[in-house]
C-alpha cells in the first residue's frame, strides 16, 4: 500500500506506509507494527510494518534475482543517469510534502530540513545523474604488455552486486538518498534498511521508484531491528553493506560481514575537534562553536563537539559562546525563529543527560545548560550544555554523546593543540581557526581526521568532495566520484596483440 495520510482534527498528519519488496507494496509477515513519534510532540505520526526475517530475506532475494536477471546493472551510465534524474525531480517536484515529513519524523527545525535534511540530497541526486555519472570513467585503457606474448586490455569497473543500505535516525532522508544515489548509479540492486525510529523517510522512496519506473527488485525498503540487520550483514547473497551508525555497532556490522567476506562501508562517530588560535576572529568563531554543537540538537556525526581553544583566549570565548546559546531559541522545530530542536526519543534523552551527570561526576564544569528547557513541556528536549575544566580524558570528551553538549579545552601551543586534536579514537570531522592561513593549513594537514574546515570552510563540507573518516570513524568514503567508486569492483580484461 502506497501511503495513507490522515487529518483529524487537530491538524495533526499521519503517515501509514507497507514494505516495499520487489516493486509492490508489501504488508509483511510479522503481524507486528513500529510506530512513528513525534519527538517534539510525543504524538504518533506513523504506522509501518515490523519487517519479520522472512520480509528481509523476501527482499535481498528480490534484488539478487534482479541484479542477476533484470535490466538494471546491463544499462548503460547515461541510461541509470536518466532514471536517477527522474528521481532527483520528482523528490524536488514533492520537496515541501518531504519537509513537512522530515521535520515531524526528526524534530529538525525548519531551516535544518530546508537546507540540510531536504536541501542536500536533492542536490546530490541531481549532481551523481548530471555530473558524476556522465564524466566517471567505468572503462580505461592498459598499458600494453610485451612480456611473454605481447598483449592489451582494459580495466572495468562493474556493479558489486546486491548492496544493504543500513541508515540512522539523525539524517534519514539525506543519508537514504546519499546511499541510494551511488548505489543505483553504479548498477547495484538495493535492500534499504532504515532506523525503526525514523522509518518513513526510506518508505517514501519506494513512492518515488514506483512513478519513475524502476525495475522491480532494484530498490527493496524494510523495517526492523538489529536481527534483522544482521540478516543483511550476513546473508550470502548480499555483497556489500554500507552502514551509517555508531562505532560499536560498525564493528559488529564489520564482524558479522566478516564470514562472508562481503565488502563493508562504514561511517561511524566522531568526536571532532575545533582548533582555535588566538588570532581567530573569535565573533566567527564562537557562532561556528555553536553551530557545531547545537546543531539538530548535537545528533550529527562529524560535528565538532571538542573545542581546543589557545589559552589566552579561553575565558573571553567562553563569554562569546555563552552570549550566543543565551541568545538559542530552543522549541517548535515548525517555528521559523527556532535553532534547536529535541533529541530523537526519550531513550536518546536519558543517554545525554547520563553524560551530563557524568562530565560532573568527573569534574568538569557546567558553564551554560545542563537541564531541561523550563518552558517546554513536551518533547525530548534538552538544554545546550557546554563544560569548561574539561581534561582530555574525560568521558564527555572522548565518546561520542550524540546530543547538544560541547566542551572547552585549553592549549599553550600549535604542537599541544595536534597533539589533543588526534588524541582521540575517531577522526572524522575536524576545523582550525586562525588568520594565519599557513599555520592553518600545516595544522588542518596533520590532524588525524577525514575532513577539516579552516575558519568555517564556508559554513560546510564541500558536498563534491569524499565523506568519510580516520582510526574508528569507518572505512570507505562517501559523495561524489568517491561515493560511487565504494560500489564497484575492479576487473581486467585482456587480449593477445595481432601479430605478436
Amino acid at each position: 500500500m502506497r501511503a495513507n495520510r490522515f487529518q483529524p482534527k487537530d491538524n495533526t498528519v499521519t503517515w501509514k506506509y507497507d514494505l516495499y519488496i520487489d516493486g509492490k507494496w508489501d504488508t509483511g509477515t510479522s503481524g507486528r507494527a513500529l510506530t512513528v513519534v513525534n519527538p517534539a510532540t510525543e504524538e504518533t505520526i506513523g504506522t509501518v510494518p515490523d519487517a519479520s526475517l522472512d520480509d528481509i530475506r523476501r527482499a535481498i532475494a528480490a534484488a539478487r534475482t534482479a541484479f542477476d536477471e533484470g535490466p538494471w546493472p546491463c544499462m548503460t551510465p547515461l541510461e541509470r543517469a536518466a532514471v536517477i534524474r527522474r528521481i532527483a525531480e520528482v523528490l524536488q517536484r514533492r520537496r515541501s510534502e518531504l519537509v513537512d515529513l522530515v521535520r515531524a519524523e526528526t524534530g529538525s527545525p525548519q531551516w535544518i530540513v530546508e537546507m540540510l535534511q531536504v536541501g542536500v540530497p536533492l542536490r546530490v541526486c541531481a549532481d551523481v545523474a548530471d555530473r558524476v555519472l556522465p564524466q566517471f570513467r567505468f572503462v580505461e585503457p592498459m598499458l600494453p604488455s610485451f612480456d611473454l606474448r605481447p598483449g592489451q586490455g582494459i580495466i572495468s569497473k562493474e556493479p558489486i552486486g546486491v548492496a544493504a543500505l543500513i541508515t540512522p535516525f539523525n539524517f534519514p532522508l539525506f543519508l537514504n538518498v546519499m546511499k541510494l544515489a551511488p548505489a543505483l548509479a553504479a548498477g547495484c540492486t538495493v535492500v534499504l534498511k532504515p532506523s525503526p525510529l525514523t522509518p518513513l523517510e526510506a518508505l517514501v522512496l519506494g513512492e518515488v521508484a514506483d512513478e519513475v519506473g524502476l525495475p522491480p527488485g532494484v530498490l527493496n525498503i524494510v523495517t526492523g531491528g538489529a536481527e534483522e540487520s544482521a540478516e543483511l550483514t550476513t546473508n550470502p547473497m548480499v555483497d556489500l553493506v554500507s552502514f551509517t551508525g555508531s562505532d560499536t555497532v560498525g564493528r559488529q556490522v564489520m564482524n558479522q560481514a566478516s564470514a562472508t567476506l562481503k565488502k563493508v562501508v562504514l561511517e561511524l562517530g566522531g568526536k571532532s575537534a575545533n582548533v582555535i588560535f588566538a588570532d581567530a576572529d573569535l565573533d566567527a568563531a564562537a557562532a561556528h562553536v555553536v553551530g557545531e554543537f547545537t546543531l539538530h540538537a548535537g545528533q550529527g556525526c562529524s560535528l565538532l563537539t571538542r573545542t581546543l581553544v589557545e589559552e589566552s583566549i579561553h575565558d573571553e570565548l567562553v563569554d562569546w559562546v555563552n552570549k550566543q546559546l543565551a541568545a538559542l531559541k530552543v522549541g517548535d522545530p515548525a517555528d521559523p525563529s527556532v535553532m534547536m530542536g529535541p533529541l530523537i526519543s526519550e531513550a536518546q534523552r536519558n543517554r545525554v543527560e547520563g553524560y551530563i551527570k557524568a562530565g560532573v561526576d568527573e569534574g568538569a564544569e557546567i558553564a551554560f545548560g545542563g537541564g531541561r528547557p523550563s518552558h517546554l513541556e513536551r518533547g525530548y528536549f534538552v538544554e545546550p550544555t557546554l563544560f569548561t575544566g574539561v581534561r582530555n580524558e574525560m568521558k564527555i570528551a572522548q565518546e561520542e554523546i550524540f546530543g547538544p553538549v560541547g566542551v572547552v579545552i585549553p592549549f599553550t601551543s600549535e604542537h599541544e593543540a595536534v597533539r589533543l586534536a588526534n588524541d582521540s579514537d575517531f577522526g572524522l570531522g575536524g576545523g582550525v581557526w586562525s588568520t594565519d592561513v599557513e599555520r592553518a593549513l600545516r595544522v588542518a594537514q596533520r590532524i588525524r581526521t577525514g575532513m577539516v574546515a579552516i575558519n568555517g570552510g564556508g559554513g560546510s563540507m564541500g558536498k563534491t568532495g569524499p565523506f568519510g573518516g580516520f582510526k574508528a570513524s569507518g572505512l570507505g568514503r562517501e559523495w561524489g566520484e568517491w561515493g560511487l567508486d565504494e560500489f564497484l569492483e575492479m576487473k581486467q580484461i585482456i587480449w593477445p596483440i595481432a601479430g605478436g
